[in-house]
């Protein structure tokens, strides 16, 4: 049987949307799939489980670093990325879409057994790229690595600190300088 990738890929695109207002924590696929306009039957249908369709979920909502920084070949275009990036998640495409990545990372230290796997799979998808961009400008790999880590996850401590206070001129300031100097080679 050949599942119709079209209506799974706009029942992918309605779900993020359902999760970035829902949740993850409490996810039921019943109350779901009725705000969806389908079933339980179907979503289990199209994704197998709960899980897949929220390992799913999560993989498609999140910013993907290695179509942003693939293609940076020196230190002004990892800045520029950098910075497309921090826009992207703070008044871009990814504003809404990184709540779930928020909620996702502050469930799996909670509820280790249910979320630390998606949760370690989505800070490497969006660590591991970067580094390797390091590694292409001659960073040695831990030094890479650690940079990767500082802006990631920088920039998303950043963006989060912006949606609970609203200070834009200080996360910007903040997102700005970490930027320059997570972007600073030896």
């Amino acid at each position: 049987m050949i599942r119709s990738s079209n209506k799974r890929d706009e029942l992918l695109r309605r779900i993020v949307v359902y999760l970035e207002t829902h949740g993850i924590a409490d996810l039921s696929l019943s109350p779901m799939a009725t705000e969806l306009g389908t079933s339980k039957r179907m979503l289990l249908y199209y994704f197998g489980s709960r899980e897949n369709l929220t390992h799913e979920a999560i993989a498609v909502s999140r910013p993907h670093v290695a179509d942003l920084f693939g293609s940076a070949e020196d230190i002004a275009a990892l800045r520029e990325a950098a910075t497309r990036l921090w826009q992207a998640i703070t008044v871009g495409a990814q504003q809404r879409p990184i709540r779930i990545l928020f909620q996702l990372l502050s469930l799996a230290p909670t509820q280790p057994e249910q979320y630390h796997a998606l949760a370690d799979e989505a800070v490497h998808a969006m660590v591991d790229p970067l580094a390797k961009v390091y590694r292409n400008l001659g960073v040695a790999e831990l030094d890479a690595q650690a940079k990767a880590t500082l802006l990631i996850s920088g920039l998303r401590g950043l963006c989060q600190d912006r949606m609970i206070t609203g200070d834009i001129e200080r996360t910007d300031t903040a997102a700005h300088l970490l930027i320059r100097t997570a972007t600073t080679l030896p």
